[in-house]
């Protein structure tokens, strides 16, 4: 198993954890929201399993979605044909927007699943990164005099 992960360069690994731990953050705040709104109108917004479980699983084709865009990235940089390059990016991105569309499709139509909780996790990396460059949590290299 360890040797699937072994060509993941180390600047992957990193942001794809940052991204995780962000979106887990996000999502563990999204039940917080839920239970409060639950606990003010339990007739209109539900807080149970189904919460937990468009949550779990939505969080984790974020993730994942942005792992595989790593990775792309990861190959497609030692291309040396932009065209190819350019084919590979675009072959990326419709593989990994149709699995957000079959997660969405699954999380609507599925009665394990609350919608929006299952929904709301795939908006969470773009919040993280952007909340991480907003405070600088991104180092920027250090020029040299």
């Amino acid at each position: 198993m360890s040797s699937i992960f072994a060509d993941i360069q180390p600047a992957v690994r990193k942001e794809t954890r940052h991204v995780a731990i962000g979106t887990g953050i996000c999502v563990v705040l999204m039940w917080v929201v839920f239970a409060i709104l639950h606990a003010v109108t339990p007739e209109q917004i539900p807080f149970d399993y189904t919460v937990i479980l468009g949550g779990l699983g939505g969080g984790i084709i974020a993730v994942l979605n942005f792992f595989l865009m790593g990775l792309t990235v990861q190959k497609v940089v030692s291309l040396e044909d932009e065209g190819q390059a350019r084919n590979k990016m675009k072959a990326s991105y419709s593989q990994r927007m149709l699995l957000q569309l079959l997660w969405g499709i699954a999380a609507i139509a599925a009665p394990c699943f609350q919608f929006a909780a299952g929904l709301l996790p795939l908006l969470f990396p773009n919040i993280v990164i952007k909340t991480m460059g907003i405070l600088g949590t991104k180092k920027q290299p250090s020029s040299e005099k």
